[in-house]
């Protein structure tokens, strides 16, 4: 389908420009180079705002994203939307709870997939509090529909995902959310890598990782019935 190349966005501009200072930030903090990664974030029951294919995020303005139907239909925006496009859908049709998605490149956590190891669970404890186990979904092309429908079982019990030999999926309830749990998987993996450069890493017993588990999920129902707007996207 060509895109409307003169269609007026309609999600309001503080949530765009949300996605786009999220999207500098991923940027800044090298989870992501050159046209890498894409964000979305959920503006309607039936309605998505995505970034547009072919960008770097470094140079993205709130003019440049698309809104797209959660069947994949572009509704308006001047580009056309991210090839990762089926991984998102995926994500929003697995995870009705969900509000936003941030694909991202993460280096060390990553590196993990490179050698065959998922993120250790059980070891970092604010890694198990912001994050949760960490899953890693096999590979499958980048870009394909087949990509999404691969990742969607994960996605189903887990907020965070290694695509292996590519990237990583963070899923929130916020913008906020899912932008924080990537940059907390990569600030824990890095810390685990220097952490076996040192010697064995060694794992929180039973007790310990059931307490985090169990805080963890306590905070989420918490969040769960809290109030939540489309300001908490910012």
């Amino acid at each position: 389908m060509t895109p409307p190349r003169s269609a007026r966005l309609h999600a309001p501009f503080a949530v765009r420009e949300a996605v786009v200072q999220v999207c500098h930030a991923l940027s800044a903090r090298r989870l992501i180079a050159g046209q890498d990664g894409n964000v979305s974030v959920r503006i309607d029951s039936d309605r998505l705002l995505v970034t547009p294919a072919g960008f770097s995020k470094a140079l993205l303005d709130a003019d440049d994203l698309v809104e797209v139907s959660m069947t994949g239909e572009q509704l308006s925006g001047r580009h056309r939307a991210s090839s990762e496009l089926a991984l998102h859908l995926s994500a929003y049709a697995a995870r009705p709870d969900i509000g936003a998605v941030v694909h991202a490149h993460p280096v060390t956590a990553t590196a993990f997939t490179l050698v065959g190891e998922a993120v250790p669970d059980g070891v970092l404890a604010e890694l198990m509090l912001t994050v949760g186990t960490v899953a890693v979904a096999p590979y499958v092309q980048p870009g394909t529909a087949e990509l999404g429908r691969a990742v969607s079982p994960f996605f189903a019990t887990h907020d965070v995902v290694l695509l292996a030999h590519h990237g990583a999926v963070a899923l929130g309830r916020t913008l906020q959310e899912a932008h924080f749990a990537m940059e907390s998987l990569e600030h824990g993996a890095l810390m685990i890598h220097l952490a076996r450069q040192l010697g064995s890493v060694v794992t929180l017993d039973s007790a310990a990782c059931d307490a985090l588990r169990a805080a963890r999920r306590g905070a989420r129902h918490d969040a769960a019935h809290g109030s939540r707007s489309q300001g908490d996207m910012e």
